[in-house]
């Protein structure tokens, strides 16, 4: 249980930096059957649906994301986002290790570190490119290889 648990931190933080790209690679594990969700309220993300319906807003989030004038991620609404996305996600990788509730907690603190962190980094990568699009870019490839380890992980 405890590497569920690490792992629904870390699936958390991408959530963190990527709002809906850590509930869409929980659903394609969902979906694929390398997550097991069956008899949880989590079953919705292994539906047929789920992993495009999530793919597409992670999609819109990562060319929004570049645009010149994004919001921080730190005002409330995106913040909250990010907090409850990880928390679902980590309940997802915490359910398949049966400990749903012990990996909703792991999800939501790692969404709240990774919100933080991702946040320092990407400015001060922004500093040293002197724009942000470098930066961002980074960011999204880190992210995403997360998101794949940890759902290949678990």
């Amino acid at each position: 249980m405890t590497i569920a648990l690490i792992l629904a931190v870390l699936i958390g933080a991408v959530a963190g930096s990527r709002t809906m790209l850590a509930p869409a690679a929980v659903s394609w594990a969902a979906y694929g059957g390398w997550l097991d969700l069956s008899g949880s309220w989590l079953f919705f993300l292994g539906h047929p649906v789920s992993p495009w319906v999530f793919t597409a807003m992670a999609v819109g989030e990562l060319v929004t994301d570049k645009l010149p004038n994004t919001p921080s991620r730190k005002r409330p609404f995106p913040f909250a986002s990010r907090i409850a996305s990880g928390a679902i996600a980590g309940a997802a990788i915490g359910a398949n290790a049966g400990a749903w509730v012990p990996g909703l907690l792991a999800g939501g603190l790692g969404a709240v570190a990774g919100t933080l962190l991702f946040y320092e980094a990407r400015r001060r990568m922004a500093a040293a490119f002197d724009r942000d699009r470098p930066a961002a870019l980074i960011e999204d490839a880190v992210a995403l290889t997360v998101a794949l380890l940890v759902v290949a992980a678990a």
